[in-house]
């Protein structure tokens, strides 16, 4: 068909539809957060854009942040029943023998903040970071804990943090998702759990990216159709889907042609995305990209920060897998050389750039670790690990309000409950919204008569974070 008959069919289907086309796209738009007058914050930001660094398997807090020389007088010992009687765990007894750490830490940083020998990058940035001592989830398995985490409830249905955030501040974005996937090591328990929209329209759904040729399969034409027979077929489409939406209702037909127009802008804005041929060797470097051990992170940290630059809301990062239930003495310094150096560049790139001022970058596990060993081999000494362990938790923030410098929490002398300033994780969810300008209260969704909400009926904004 010639073009004068592409437009031809294109003017009979808007005066049968009465420019329907261009209503879907509009009412998409607004809907679904993407125009910023719809959805604003309810008070003025301290963020604009989220990074969350997810670090699926649960880190061991007391081998990397949270130091606890008590352990070497119980090691080989179970810990007394009186800190241990009320433990659920999801492997081992609570009377398992105690695995003390050998690993050294100093203190850095104005508070003096306690970071290993095994993370010299973020060492380095410790003035830039909050860490918070005091984690707690109600979840002692991983895909339960991951839900949680990123949808405020251990039920697989609910939209995930990234959607939150999409919903309530849209996408500054024409040519890219407002929220982005990137992932690396082996996989992930909750999987597309942990960024699916959930109850809300799929257009909220995190978009995941690849790191090297098309950022998402298929995105390039095939051989022999060109742009302009690329956007006359798109055209036609959503002119149809726009009519099956007028006689259905379906909010689902207009994430689809969401998704269609936001393909077609991706086809030229993906690619560029991906080249880092204008970045600086420097650059390169300091997040590790090509180099063995780190090149993989090092690449998703380096996209993240190109694409906040670009207006992407959201960017999640998973790298897997933390979940060291033995060899964690072998296997902790391997994740930690593959992460350290690229995530603590990314906190140290977005502040030279003067992005970290409005961007909050998340470091974070859906629990911790015992103080316990777990010996899946007996016969192997030297394959201890750790079990999973919802109390007393560490993880990092940076930037978007945060109050860096500062370590806020305590755990008991083993690392096993909580003894100050216990924050849940609807407590993090609720302060992370706060720092968005949202009352995590008010930012509700209403779904199947009720009104649904990030935090369920939890969560406390955590004051002490926040500069």
């Amino acid at each position: 068909m010639d073009m004068a008959g592409v437009r031809n069919r294109r003017a009979f289907l808007q005066q049968i539809t009465g420019g329907i086309g261009t209503a879907a796209m509009a009412d998409l738009l607004t809907r679904n957060g993407y125009a910023a007058e719809i959805r604003k914050p309810h008070f003025a930001p301290k963020a604009k854009r989220v990074i969350f660094l997810f670090q699926e398997g649960a880190p061991s807090q007391m081998d990397l942040f949270d130091p606890k020389p008590a352990l070497r007088e119980w090691h080989g010992k179970p810990l007394p029943a009186s800190l241990t009687k009320d433990l659920k765990l999801a492997f081992i007894k609570p009377t398992a023998a105690v695995l003390a750490s050998p690993r050294t830490f100093q203190k850095y940083g104005p508070s003096g903040m306690d970071v290993c020998d095994l993370l010299p990058h973020t060492a380095a940035v410790a003035d830039d970071l909050c860490f918070i001592r005091s984690m707690q989830s109600d979840q002692f398995n991983h895909h339960p804990g991951q839900l949680q985490l990123f949808t405020g409830h251990n039920q697989v249905g609910r939209p995930s943090m990234g959607s939150w955030v999409l919903y309530g501040l849209g996408s500054e974005s024409e040519n890219l998702p407002g929220f982005v996937v990137l992932s690396s090591g082996v996989g992930t328990s909750a999987g597309t759990d942990n960024f699916s929209s959930g109850f809300m329209p799929s257009t909220f759904a995190g978009t995941q990216f690849r790191s090297a040729g098309d950022p998402i399969l298929y995105l390039s034409n095939p051989k022999g159709i060109s742009a302009l027979t690329q956007r006359s077929r798109l055209d036609a489409i959503r002119d149809m889907n726009a009519m099956r939406q007028e006689a259905t209702g379906d909010a689902e037909i207009n994430a689809r042609i969401h998704s269609y127009e936001l393909a077609f802008r991706m086809q030229s804005s993906g690619p560029e995305l991906l080249d880092f041929s204008k970045e600086t060797k420097a650059t390169l470097d300091m997040y590790g990209v090509g180099q063995e051990a780190t090149n993989a992170y090092g690449t998703n940290c380096l996209l993240a920060r190109r694409m906040v630059e670009r207006g992407v809301r959201f960017v999640m990062l998973m790298h897997a897998s933390w979940d060291h239930h033995s060899g964690i003495n072998q296997n902790l310094p391997k994740i930690a050389k593959a992460t350290d150096q690229p995530a603590s560049a990314l906190v140290r790139d977005l502040k030279q750039r003067g992005l970290l001022e409005d961007t909050l970058v998340v470091w974070a596990g859906e629990f911790g670790r015992t103080p316990m060993s777990e010996m899946r081999r007996p016969e192997d000494a030297e394959g201890a690990g750790r079990d999973h362990n919802p109390n007393g938790y560490t993880i990092w923030m940076a930037g978007g309000g945060v109050r860096a410098g500062l370590a806020i929490g305590r755990t008991d002398d083993v690392g096993l409950n909580i003894l100050e300033d216990r924050v849940h994780v609807n407590d993090l969810q609720a302060t992370i919204l706060h720092l968005l300008g949202f009352d995590h209260t008010r930012l509700t969704y209403r779904f199947m008569g009720r009104e649904f909400r990030l935090t369920d009926v939890h969560g406390e904004v955590v004051g002490k974070v926040i500069g």
